[in-house]
């Protein structure tokens, strides 16, 4: 039976109104006799609902999140019968930062490091903040000389999306992509390298972008 004084302020859980497949975070209102049922609001859109709470054990696991070239420490609870694996993604929330964070690396007794594994025997779960994201671009001129070339850093959504052949613009700097490098933590591709025109990847996958310089286009023959 669930102690009521035990239950915390606030479930992760899936919203019936703006969010039905996917947690959100609840603000927990009220708990019945015995912590049978919660009555819980959606911190996204305000619906106020019920929802039964899962009695399964669970373990609290120290986070490494990566955010920008620094890195924080955070906590997160989860079954501990729950398996975590490198390229798991979920919601933290601590008193500095509500984010979605991507699972990098799992440390285990001994600084064993693992891609996957079950929560309870989990350390530290290593991670890297993935809402909004830094992407390193090498920008080569158009005459191809590599010795020319230029390294540049964007920084945009996590889910901004990236395509061979289009051209970007950000700022002062227009490029084409020609190919880019898939991050080791990434699902989803069968490869590493893509050039081909109209292969796509989006912000938060992407180790690197290459493209060929386009502002030169603009400039004035005189």
């Amino acid at each position: 039976m669930t102690d009521v004084q035990d239950t915390p302020d606030r479930v992760p859980t899936p919203c019936p109104s703006c969010s039905p497949d996917l947690e959100t975070v609840h603000e927990i209102l009220t708990v019945t006799e015995g912590g049978g049922t919660f009555t819980v609001r959606c911190t996204e859109c305000g619906h106020v609902h019920k929802v039964t709470p899962d009695h399964t054990r669970e373990v609290t696991l120290d986070v490494i999140v990566s955010q920008e070239g620094e890195s924080f420490p955070a906590n997160v609870t989860t079954p501990e019968d729950e398996t975590i694996e490198v390229g798991d993604e979920f919601i933290l929330e601590t008193e500095e930062v509500l984010s979605t964070v991507r699972v990098t690396s799992l440390e285990l007794e001994g600084h064993k490091r693992v891609e996957v594994a079950p929560a309870e025997e989990i350390e530290t779960v290593w991670s890297r903040e993935v809402d909004n994201v830094a992407v390193n671009v090498t920008v080569h001129p158009q005459d191809g000389r590599r010795e020319d070339s230029r390294s540049i850093t964007v920084y945009v959504p996590g889910d901004y999306e990236f395509e061979v052949g289009t051209v970007e613009e950000f700022g002062d700097d227009e490029f084409e992509i020609d190919a880019f490098v898939v991050r080791s933590d990434a699902t989803g591709y069968d490869r590493d390298r893509y050039e081909e025109r109209g292969d796509a990847i989006v912000a938060k996958d992407a180790k690197r972008i290459y493209a060929y310089d386009e502002t030169s286009t603009a400039w004035s023959a005189w």
